[in-house]
C-alpha cells in the first residue's frame, strides 16, 4: 500500500547566542528545516505543532481562510514559517487569527473556523462543539486556563487559543483539556455553527461573507525577458522563507542559484521557486533543497530532478556534481524540474475521505490503476465504510487545497488514476494539496438556495421585477419562485432549487448595472431555529455601518467576525440591513446591535417596521455603538457620546448581553404642502427616498421620528451641513472634522440671519388642539429624547412648572424654542436651556412658507403647508446599557452641577479651537487673564471663533470664581 511518508525533520546544531525554544525560552539546540521551528533536545518529545509541510494532511474537513489586504502587522509571527511579519508584507485572515507572509501564501493552512456544520436528522442534545485552536500570536498577558501561568510570548509564535471560546493555553496543556468549547462569555449570544447552512455553490466564502476578493500576486513568479532571466533585479526574486534569513546568499561567489519547477504547468505560467546551493553540490543535496523549498517532507527516494533546457528534460545523476552535468552554459541561471518517481506507473491508492459522511472513520485508502472508473472507486469506498446501498446517490468529490479550497465533481467515467499521473507532471505540490471526497448527490441542507437581489428600481409590481430579471439572466436560469419582495427597497429574494442555476445567475446578477445602478447579488446562508439551544440563547445580529462618523466601522465588523459567527455580522454597505433581517427572519428571539449613527439606527428601525410583521420575532431588542457624528439616541441609552476605537470589542458585547430592554416611542410625522405651493427645486427633500413611509398623489408625505423634529435655524445648519458633506463626503471622516465644520457653519449663520428671523411670525402650533402663543425664536425643536445636538438637553433639567417629567416611553413630546445661533452654543455649552413652549401627544403644525425642517437629522427645504405629529403604532425594543458606576457619575462637590458644567464647557472649547489651535495653551494664557465681552463685528471667521472662545473663557471663569 502507498501512503504518503509524514516526518518532521530536525538537525542539531550549536549556538551562540538565546533563540526561543516554543517550551521554554533558552538556548536551544534543535532546529526543524521547513518550517524553522526551534526546540531544545529535551522538548522534542512534548513537541504537539505539526509542520507546515504536513499540517494540510492533518485536517478532516478543509475550510478556505477569508484574506485581507496585504499589509505590515506589528507583533506577529508567520503561522507557516513562524517568523516575524513586520519587516515583509503579510496577510490575515479576516475570520480567524491565522497570520502569514505574502510569499508564505503558498503553504497556508485551510483550516478557517468551520461556521456552517448543520447537518439534518440530528438531534440538539446530541450536537457537541469542539474547540479551534490556533497557535500563537495570543493577546498580552494571556494565561493558561489549565495551569494558570503566563503562556503568551513577544518573541516566537507560542501558545494556543480557541478562535470560538477565546480560552488560550500552552501547546502542552490544552491537548488536556475537554474537547467540548461552550462559546466563553459570548455563549448567549452566539449563532452557533449547527444551526446554519451555506449554499454548496462554487463560491468563495468571501463573497458569501460580503467580503470584497483580494487578488494577490502569485508568491513563486517571476516574469522572464527574453533570454530566460528575471525580468527584475535578482534580490527581489521570490524565494522560500527558509532562504530568507536576513542574509544575501545570492552574493556569495560559491553559491549557485536554480530555479525550481515542480511541474509543467509551473512552466508554462512560469512559476518557479529559487534555491541557492554550492556550485560544486552533488545532485541530492539539490534534491533536498528543492523539496524542503516545496514544503515536501516525503522521502526523498520518492522523487528526481531533471534539468529543463531548450534541448528537453534531462535526468541527473544523483551522486555526480550538479554543475558538471549541465547543458546551460556558465553565466546563465540553470532551471530544473522536481519529479515524482513512480513505483508502478500503471496502479497505486488513493485516500478517500468521508467528508459529511455519518461513519466512525474519516478516510480510506482505496486501490486503483489505470482502468478503475469514478463509479469503481465510489463503490469500494463506500463497501470500505459501510454504506454499501445506493451507490449512484454519491458522488466523487476532487478538492484542491492551494489558496483556498475548491471542488470539482468527477464524472462517472474519468480515471482517478490517469488524473493522478497528469497531476504529478503537471505540478507536484498542487497534486499534494488535492484529495477525493465521498459526497452525497443530494444536498442533505437541501435544495432551497436564497439569492438576495438588490438596487432594483423602487414601487414596480412582481411582474415588471420578473421581466427585468428574466431579460438580465435569461429564461434558462429561472427561478424556483420569489420568497419575498420589498417593493419600497426595490429589493426581492429568489429561490433556487438547483445550485447551477443560482450559481450562473449570481454571477450574472453581481456583474450587471441597471438603471445606472450596480445590482447586487448577495447568497445568504440559512438558519435552521430549531437547532438554536432554548437555554437563553439569544443570537445577536450584527449591522455595521463602515462609513459612519470616523469610518471605525470597519475595524468593528473585523473583530466581531473574529469574536462572533461571521454569518451573523453583515456590513450595511452591501444590500442594507435587508438580508440580515431576512436570515433571522424564523428566528424566535434574538437581538439586534447597530454600529452606526442615529441615522444609521433609524433605517434598521424602518426596516424593522417593514419586514418583521412576517417575521416569527416581531420586535427584536435594538442596542448601539455610536459610530456617527451626534449619537443622541446612544447617550439616551448609556452606549455612549462616541466609539473611539480603544474599547475592546469584546467588552462591547459583554455590555449587550447585561443590557436591559426599554421601550422607545416613536412618532408619524405627516407633511401635507398647500397644493399651490411647489417646493424650490434648488433643494428638494434629501431623505425621502431612505425615510420616507409613502408619498401619495397630493404630495402628502410621512415620516418616522425617533429623535427629535426641527424647524428653523437648527434644521438650515443641518441642511448646510448635509449638503456640504453630499459634495465632499471624503473630507468628512471623522467627528472632530465634522464638529469644527457645523461652528464654521453656525458662525456664518450669526452673520446671515435672514434664513429663519422672525420664525414665529412664519408657523402656528397647536398642542392637543390647543393653540399655543410662541414667543420670539428662530427655531422650533421637538424632542422624544432629551438629547439633541451630539448630548446637549435643550428641556434642561427638572424643574418645579406646569410640565410633567419627561421620558422616551410617556407618549409624550417637548417643544422648545432657540432664539439663535448663540443660543444654540450655550445649550450644547450647558450654560442655557431651550425655551420651554409645549409638551402633548398630538401637534399640529402650519407653515406659513417654505422652512428648512429635519427629521431626525435628515433636512429639507418643506413648502408651505400642514405638519401632523402623531403618536405612532410602531414602537421600538431598544437595549439600554446597565449603569457602572465611574468617577464621572459622582455627583458635583458644590451640589449645583457646576463640575458638569465646567466638564461640558471645556469640551465645548476644545472643539471650538480644531483650527490649529493648541488647547492647552489657549487654556493657560485664558486662566491668567480676565478678558471682557467682546463684541463680534466686522472679523472675518477666524477671528470670529476666537473672540467667541475669549467669551466662553470669560463666562467660564465667572462660573468657576463663582
Amino acid at each position: 500500500m502507498e501512503k504518503d511518508i509524514m516526518f518532521v525533520c530536525f538537525f542539531h546544531f550549536n549556538i551562540g547566542k538565546p533563540f526561543c525554544c516554543y517550551k521554554r525560552r533558552l538556548q536551544v539546540s534543535s532546529y526543524e528545516q521547513v518550517c524553522n521551528f526551534v526546540v531544545h533536545d529535551r522538548c522534542l518529545k512534548t513537541v504537539v505543532s505539526a509542520c507546515s509541510s504536513i499540517a494540510t494532511n492533518l485536517i478532516k474537513n478543509p475550510v478556505a481562510h477569508c484574506w485581507s489586504e496585504p499589509g505590515h502587522f506589528k507583533r506577529k509571527f508567520c503561522n507557516v514559517c513562524r517568523k516575524r511579519l513586520e519587516d515583509s508584507l503579510g496577510i490575515r485572515c479576516e475570520i480567524c487569527e491565522y497570520y502569514a507572509h505574502i510569499d508564505c501564501q503558498d503553504f497556508v493552512v485551510s483550516d478557517c473556523k468551520e461556521c456552517a456544520t448543520y447537518i439534518p436528522q440530528r438531534d440538539l442534545l446530541t450536537i457537541v462543539h469542539f474547540h479551534h485552536w490556533r497557535e500563537g500570536n495570543l493577546p498580552a498577558n494571556s494565561k493558561c486556563v489549565s495551569c494558570k501561568k503566563t503562556c503568551w510570548s513577544s518573541e516566537c509564535l507560542a501558545g494556543m487559543r480557541c478562535e470560538w471560546c477565546g480560552v488560550t493555553a500552552h501547546a502542552t496543556c490544552y491537548k488536556h483539556l475537554p474537547e467540548e468549547c461552550n462559546f466563553g462569555s459570548l455563549r448567549e449570544i452566539m449563532l452557533p455553527s449547527s444551526c446554519l447552512t451555506i449554499p454548496r455553490l462554487d463560491v468563495s466564502m468571501e463573497t458569501l461573507l460580503g467580503l470584497n476578493n483580494k487578488k494577490f500576486t502569485r508568491t513563486v513568479s517571476e516574469e522572464w525577458s527574453s533570454s530566460g532571466d528575471s525580468k527584475d533585479d535578482e534580490e527581489r526574486e521570490r524565494r522560500s522563507p527558509r532562504e530568507k534569513d536576513g542574509k544575501d546568499k545570492d552574493k556569495d561567489s560559491d553559491a549557485e542559484i536554480i530555479r525550481v519547477f515542480d511541474g509543467n504547468n509551473t512552466m508554462k505560467r512560469r512559476l518557479y521557486r529559487t534555491i541557492s546551493v554550492n556550485k560544486n553540490a552533488p545532485t541530492h543535496v539539490i534534491l533536498e533543497a528543492a523539496l524542503k523549498t516545496f514544503h515536501i517532507s516525503d522521502d526523498p527516494k520518492n522523487y528526481y530532478v531533471t534539468e529543463a533546457s531548450e534541448y528537453g528534460e534531462k535526468e541527473l545523476d544523483e551522486n555526480s556534481p550538479f554543475r558538471l552535468q549541465l547543458t546551460t552554459p556558465d553565466g546563465k541561471r540553470p532551471s530544473i524540474f522536481l519529479r515524482y518517481k513512480d513505483k508502478d506507473p500503471d496502479k497505486g491508492y488513493i485516500k478517500v475521505y468521508s467528508g459529511g459522511l455519518k461513519v466512525s472513520v474519516g478516510s480510506k485508502f482505496v486501490p486503483i490503476n489505470k482502468d478503475t472508473t469514478t463509479d469503481m472507486v465510489i463503490r469500494t469506498a463506500l463497501r470500505k465504510f459501510g454504506l454499501e446501498k445506493n451507490p449512484e446517490k454519491y458522488n466523487l468529490i476532487e478538492v484542491l487545497l492551494d489558496k483556498g479550497v475548491s471542488e470539482r465533481m468527477l464524472d462517472r467515467e474519468e480515471r482517478p488514476w490517469e488524473l493522478i499521473q497528469q497531476a504529478r507532471k503537471d505540478s507536484l505540490r498542487q497534486n499534494r494539496m488535492t484529495r477525493f471526497y465521498i459526497q452525497q448527490t443530494e444536498d442533505p441542507h437541501g435544495p432551497t438556495i436564497s439569492l438576495f437581489v438588490g438596487n432594483l428600481p423602487c414601487g414596480l409590481s412582481q411582474r415588471q421585477y420578473e421581466k427585468i430579471l428574466l431579460d438580465i439572466i435569461g429564461p434558462e436560469n429561472k427561478w424556483h419562485s420569489f420568497d419575498v419582495i420589498y417593493y419600497e427597497y426595490g429589493a426581492l429574494v429568489l429561490i433556487y432549487n438547483t445550485a447551477e442555476k443560482a450559481s450562473r445567475s449570481f454571477h450574472i446578477l453581481r456583474d450587471t448595472i441597471f438603471d445606472d445602478k450596480q445590482l447586487l447579488a448577495m447568497l445568504l446562508p440559512n438558519i435552521q431555529p430549531h437547532m438554536i439551544p432554548d437555554n437563553g440563547i439569544q443570537p445577536l445580529l450584527v449591522f455595521v455601518n463602515v462609513k459612519s462618523g470616523g469610518c471605525q466601522g470597519t475595524e468593528l465588523i473585523t473583530s466581531f467576525r473574529k469574536l462572533l459567527n461571521p454569518h451573523q455580522v453583515f456590513n450595511l454597505e452591501a444590500g442594507g440591513p435587508l438580508p440580515g433581517l431576512y436570515v433571522f427572519r424564523n428566528v424566535s428571539y434574538y437581538k439586534i446591535l447597530v454600529c452606526g449613527g442615529d441615522g444609521t439606527v433609524g433605517w434598521v428601525l424602518s426596516c424593522l417596521d417593514n419586514v418583521c410583521q412576517d417575521a416569527v420575532c416581531q420586535s427584536p431588542p435594538l442596542a448601539i455603538i455610536p459610530l456617527g457624528t451626534g449619537n443622541d439616541l446612544a447617550r439616551v441609552l448609556r452606549w455612549g457620546p462616541g466609539y473611539t476605537g480603544g474599547e475592546d470589542p469584546l467588552n462591547l458585547l459583554r455590555d449587550v448581553i447585561d443590557a436591559e430592554e426599554i421601550k422607545l416611542d416613536r412618532w408619524t410625522v405627516i407633511f401635507h404642502p398647500n397644493e399651490k405651493e411647489m417646493p424650490d427645486e434648488t433643494k428638494v427633500a434629501i431623505a425621502n427616498d431612505t425615510n420616507s413611509a409613502n408619498t401619495n398623489e397630493d404630495n402628502t408625505t410621512m415620516f418616522v421620528m425617533n429623535n427629535y423634529f426641527g424647524i428653523g435655524i437648527d434644521a438650515d445648519l443641518c441642511l448646510d451641513f448635509h449638503m456640504a458633506r453630499e459634495e465632499k463626503p471624503d473630507k468628512f471622516n471623522s467627528r472632530l472634522h465634522n464638529k469644527g465644520v457645523y461652528i464654521k457653519m453656525g458662525l456664518r449663520k450669526m452673520v446671515n440671519k435672514k434664513a429663519c428671523k422672525d420664525l414665529h411670525r412664519c408657523i402656528k402650533l397647536e398642542v392637543d388642539g390647543k393653540l399655543i402663543d410662541l414667543p420670539p425664536v428662530e427655531g422650533i425643536i421637538i424632542l422624544n429624547i432629551l438629547s439633541w445636538g451630539s448630548g446637549a438637553n435643550p428641556w434642561g433639567p427638572e424643574k418645579e412648572d406646569s410640565f410633567n417629567k419627561p421620558t422616551h416611553y410617556d407618549g409624550m413630546l417637548e417643544v422648545v424654542g432657540v432664539t439663535g445661533v448663540v443660543h444654540m452654543g450655550q445649550i450644547q455649552s450647558g450654560l442655557r436651556n431651550g425655551i420651554r413652549i409645549a409638551q402633548g401627544g398630538h401637534l399640529r403644525i402650519t407653515l406659513l412658507t417654505d422652512l428648512p425642517v429635519q427629521v431626525d437629522g435628515e433636512p429639507w427645504i418643506q413648502p408651505a403647508g400642514q405638519v401632523m405629529v402623531l403618536r405612532s403604532a410602531l414602537k421600538a425594543t431598544m437595549l439600554k446599557k446597565r449603569e457602572q458606576a465611574t468617577l464621572t457619575d459622582l455627583p458635583p462637590s458644590n451640589g449645583d452641577g457646576t463640575v458638569f458644567v465646567l466638564e461640558k464647557y471645556y469640551h465645548l472649547i476644545c472643539d471650538l479651537i480644531s483650527f490649529s489651535v493648541k488647547k492647552d495653551s489657549i487654556w493657560h494664557s485664558a486662566l491668567q487673564t480676565s478678558a471682557p465681552s467682546t463684541p463680534i463685528i466686522n472679523c472675518d471667521l477666524n477671528d470670529m471663533a476666537f473672540l467667541l472662545l475669549v467669551n466662553a473663557i470669560t463666562n467660564l471663569l465667572a462660573i468657576s470664581n463663582h
